[in-house]
């Protein structure tokens, strides 16, 4: 299905200048169809895609807001359990070791079975997980890491097949805007995300009730996944009217798309970024809490619940710069289009480069300031939020249509892999061995954390770098897999 102001070469169609009208379930004389009914089909069949992609946005958004809701209450879930800073950095990495596992499995599945099917199986599944969660008691630990693992599997389906479905709605610059409105979930619901915890167990007085209103949300998602989504065809959106399914096998899909430079050089980056920012979602909240102790702002936790104010603050924030990220980032590339062919890859590489030194600001300002600190966060965010969407779509051009779930499925394993699957433990482990020397002092639980952040800004330059290197082979990719998809719409024509 696409979205173009000239429909006649769509799918399913509805034909403006022909002399019966093209419906889903057959075609319909104009003389057994009244205008109006015939206009009135037509509008909200041009709406369909826009429908179903703000749908699927809204699951992104509950995803996201249920990934980083234990994140907004983390110093509760020390405190409840009796857990260190490595201890809790294990949540994150469970959950996002599990994802990464699972993401090729559903990258094989969603280029050869029915996407939106799998989407739903996918939310209703980790709801289900999460509410159950809830009531884990304080002794089991491990029984809590174990479900954040499970949840970590149901939703890894949503991260890889979901952009493919918006993919095969729209076309070129409709396919950015609307990529870039998919991608504004991720910022909105992790700002959500820490919201939520905190103000429920402010509200609750019990931290568990953060997690028993996401899966609620959940099922809300999925259920309007199966009703209002459609399935479209493979390439639809590229091939117009053949309906493509993945002819080659697995491994020859995975050997095609490693050979794609700029693919592995903005999947290297995109790992950057997830090192990044699963270290800053995790771990950044809880610092400035600990700011805030050291300036004597408030009392250090000893009593469930904790302060949730930087949480809710960091949320506030996020959920503004990922929106003015994502804005800033498709109006730079589209201005920046006219002037370069390799715009795409030089934008996100200018953010990178130009946020880790707002980041390294952070742990200056976070000492005598904690304004200053949220300042710096604030332009930081902002410009390491410009490439999300565009990355995606970097994608989306370089890689033929039957490969793009394999293609996504790869990229968010090896982002994840290298990036926060292990990042957050790192950050705890390399606090607790720095706290070691003074573990009761409130100024060196602080610094510590800390002095383990500062290596952000340094994976952040790195990720810049690769960007760099992506725009270095970006013409010519993206001109290989148009002739590619010329070349397959050749084939199946003659078919």
């Amino acid at each position: 299905m696409c979205v173009d102001k000239d429909t006649s070469d769509c799918p399913l169609s509805v034909s403006v200048s022909s002399e019966e009208i093209q419906t889903l379930s057959g075609a319909i004389p104009p003389g057994e169809a009244p205008s109006s009914r015939a206009e009135k089909f037509r509008a909200l069949y041009r709406l369909r895609p826009h429908i179903a992609a703000g749908v699927l946005s809204f699951g992104y958004v509950v995803n996201y807001m249920d990934r980083y809701t234990v994140a907004g209450v983390l110093a509760d879930v020390q405190r409840h359990f009796g857990v260190s800073d490595s201890k809790s950095g294990l949540l994150p990495t469970v959950f996002i070791c599990s994802f990464m596992v699972a993401t090729p499995i559903f990258g094989f599945l969603g280029d050869r079975f029915n996407r939106k099917f799998i989407l739903s199986c996918g939310i209703f599944f980790w709801s289900a997980v999460t509410l159950s969660s809830s009531f884990i008691t304080k002794p089991n630990f491990w029984m809590f890491l174990i479900s954040r693992g499970l949840v970590g599997f149901g939703e890894a389906s949503y991260s890889t097949i979901a952009p493919t479905i918006i993919a095969d709605l729209f076309t070129k610059d409709t396919r950015t805007c609307m990529l870039s409105f998919f991608y504004f979930a991720i910022p909105l619901g992790s700002g959500l995300g820490y919201i939520l915890g905190s103000s429920m167990t402010q509200a609750s007085g019990d931290w568990h009730w953060a997690l028993r209103v996401t899966p609620a949300m959940g099922f809300a998602a999925g259920s309007l996944i199966m009703l209002l989504v459609p399935e479209p065809k493979r390439g639809a959106a590229d091939l117009h009217q053949v309906q493509l399914r993945a002819s080659t096998s697995w491994s020859k899909d995975m050997k095609a798309v490693i050979k794609i430079p700029s693919f592995v050089f903005s999947t290297l980056a995109s790992a950057s970024v997830s090192f990044a920012t699963g270290v800053l979602g995790v771990w950044i909240p809880l610092y400035l809490f600990r700011a805030e102790v050291v300036q004597k702002n408030i009392e250090p936790c000893t009593v469930e619940p904790c302060s949730g104010k930087d949480s809710l603050i960091f949320g506030a924030i996020t959920c503004v710069t990922g929106f003015l990220g994502l804005i800033v980032g498709v109006a730079a590339t589209r201005w920046y289009r006219t002037k370069s062919s390799r715009a795409d890859p030089l934008v996100c590489a200018f953010g990178m480069l130009s946020s880790s030194i707002f980041i390294s600001l952070i742990f200056v300002f976070a000492r005598f300031n904690i304004v200053g600190a949220y300042m710096c966060i604030f332009i930081g965010e902002i410009l390491l939020f410009l490439n999300w969407a565009i990355t995606a779509d970097i994608l989306m051009y370089v890689v033929i249509p039957t490969r793009r779930s394999t293609a996504v499925a790869l990229q968010s394993f090896t982002s994840h892999l290298l990036g926060d699957a292990g990042s957050p433990y790192l950050i705890g482990v390399i606090s607790d061995v720095i706290r070691q020397s003074k573990p009761d002092l409130d100024l060196w639980e602080f610094l510590s954390l800390g002095y383990a952040l500062m290596l952000c800004p340094f994976i952040i330059v790195l990720g810049g770098t690769f960007f760099l290197a992506t725009a270095h082979y970006i013409v010519h990719d993206r001109n290989r897999a148009h002739q590619q998809v010329e070349e397959m719409k050749l084939v199946s024509v003659k078919v």
